[in-house]
């Protein structure tokens, strides 16, 4: 099954952008708990996929930011089209196309200057592998997306948080679950961040650190091809300091979550997943809550 920051985690998305050097938060949104269980392949096979994503996150503190009483409401209603060609160009591997466009509305205090709108738009060209199976069935799926960011979301540098990042993103990813029993399966989607150069947030250009970040999830089926419940979270390490100007920042930003989540398989064709999950450890950048609704349709 698939995402997308993000994310698809777009998300999604790790929803709050604050730009300018002096106020941190300068990575762009990434999937942070968009996706999560049986992540290493789509439900129904190859064919054509519509996604719709409902994420809410809210947050009360923004670590390392000197703002008293600070509060964030975020609500990201995200758009995927997904498809997965049945034709195999590597040894047991079909190409696909991933695009995802987000809509992004902010809510913020006491930070008054933000902005609502389109985000920025997320295209990624896959390869899924067919299924490694064993004796009693799958053991293993999984995928590798070339995903790219492109600055086309709305962005105002005299705003503190924007929907777009005004810079193009590439975001790779390499999706697996692994079927550790008849109803027990874990999944991963790990990502590697590299971000080019805004050069309209404040200063002659920012150029935010590289990154890699992931989503992970055990879920046991607890009503046979129907309902899985499980566990799910997400992490996000920057590795490389920001640049401002050629000079390093040290605003390097982290954040983990986790927290409970379900699936429903409606039927072969729907499945509905439902997320999620209380943030701890953040550095330079929101920690908070994170609420995830999404609905997969196989055309």
């Amino acid at each position: 099954m698939r995402r997308f920051r993000t994310s698809w985690s777009l998300c999604l998305l790790s929803v709050c952008l604050l730009a300018g050097p002096a106020a941190a938060f300068n990575q762009p949104s990434v999937n942070l708990g968009f996706t999560s269980f049986l992540d290493g392949g789509p439900p129904a096979g190859p064919g054509l996929y519509l996604t719709e994503y409902l994420q809410y996150y809210t947050a009360d503190k923004l670590a390392d930011l000197p703002i008293p009483d600070a509060e964030v409401d975020v609500t990201v209603s995200l758009t995927q089209v997904i498809y997965q060609s049945n034709t195999e160009i590597l040894p047991g591997a079909r190409w696909g196309l991933n695009a995802m466009l987000p809509v992004v509305f902010i809510d913020s205090d006491p930070l008054p200057e933000t902005d609502s709108g389109f985000g920025d738009l997320l295209v990624g060209p896959f390869l899924q592998w067919d299924p490694i199976m064993g004796s009693q069935g799958p053991l293993m799926l999984n995928r590798i997306e070339l995903q790219t960011i492109w600055p086309t979301g709305k962005y105002d540098e005299d705003q503190a948080l924007n929907p777009g990042s005004n810079h193009f993103s590439f975001n790779p990813y390499w999706a697996a679950t692994v079927f550790i029993g008849p109803k027990v399966t874990a999944s991963w989607r790990l990502h590697y961040l590299w971000n080019d150069k805004n050069e309209d947030g404040g200063a002659r250009y920012i150029q935010p650190g590289q990154a890699w970040h992931g989503n992970f999830t055990a879920a046991v089926e607890v009503v046979p091809k129907t309902l899985r419940i499980g566990v799910n979270g997400y992490f996000f390490d920057q590795l490389t300091h920001t640049r401002v100007d050629g000079s390093s920042i040290d605003d390097d930003e982290r954040v983990f979550a986790i927290g409970p989540g379900a699936v429903w398989h409606i039927n072969q064709d729907m499945h509905l997943f439902l997320n999620a999950y209380k943030e701890s450890s953040a550095e330079h950048r929101p920690e908070g809550e994170r609420y995830n609704l999404r609905f997969v349709w196989h055309l």
